[in-house]
């Protein structure tokens, strides 16, 4: 059983990692840039509902690297760091690469999947009027920090047109697979100074994570994409680990 150490040097880390730190940083700085010019970049590269007037085909890629603050890019991106860096080296950049890109949409379908089984519902009881008027009006209120007096309409408002951006999806599907292909490894947290066996760790977030999505915890976290990339880790790991069982080794 080892402590788990990451090389700290940026010039030593994997390709890939290195790399979606870098596309995640400039995505960010030509966020910053462009808010101070009025452009909401998030409105053109965040991922809307698919049945929002807001949406764009792209957007299911490109959300994954906008993030909506110095704080949210910078706890992803350590994580990124962090997990990555040792799973990278193990499987190589293509299989990486693959994992990341795949556990990222994983987290999209599941979160949009949720929404519109939520949705749906407002919608059976609000009838077609209301959704002709969310999707034609809906998202220039939500722009306008606006919204409906009625709490349905309201919060059908808010299904379609809050846009999701974010890598946090990726980086809990690299979380599972690190808690997996390196179980007994010692984590220190800094909000959690306890040493903790990686694979605890990875059932204990990922309970919460459950937890706070069905209680319907009202803290602008996407709860289910952090469920959809662990979920869709999982189903490729074990699609990977049955064909190449000496890819996954414990620590």
């Amino acid at each position: 059983m080892n402590q788990f150490r990451s090389s700290g040097a940026f010039g030593n880390m994997p390709t890939v990692v290195k790399n979606l730190l870098i596309i995640n940083g400039l995505f960010f700085l030509a966020t910053v840039a462009l808010e101070a010019q009025g452009i909401r970049l998030s409105r053109i590269l965040g991922a809307f509902y698919w049945d929002s007037s807001g949406f764009e085909p792209w957007q299911i890629v490109t959300h994954m690297f906008m993030h909506g603050g110095f704080t949210h890019i910078l706890f992803n991106m350590f994580a990124l760091w962090m997990f990555g860096t040792a799973i990278e080296r193990v499987w190589g950049a293509q299989r990486f690469l693959i994992y990341y890109m795949v556990t990222g949409l994983g987290a999209y379908f599941l979160h949009y999947g949720v929404i519109a089984w939520e949705a749906n519902k407002l919608i059976a009881e609000l009838g077609p009027e209301a959704l002709r008027m969310v999707k034609e009006e809906g998202l220039e209120l939500w722009l306008q920090n606006k919204n409906y007096i009625d709490p349905q309409m309201a919060q059908l408002n808010r299904l379609y047109n809050t846009p999701v951006v974010g890598a946090s999806g990726a980086v809990f599907g690299i979380l599972l697979a690190f808690g997996m292909m390196f179980p007994n490894t010692k984590l220190i947290m800094l909000f959690f100074p306890v040493p903790i066996k990686a694979k605890y760790f990875v059932i204990g977030y990922g309970l919460l994570e459950l937890y706070s999505g069905l209680s319907g915890a009202s803290d602008n976290v996407a709860h289910f994409a952090h469920l959809g990339g662990m979920i869709f880790g999982f189903i490729l790991i074990k699609y990977w680990s049955s064909r190449h069982k000496s890819n996954y080794r414990e620590y």
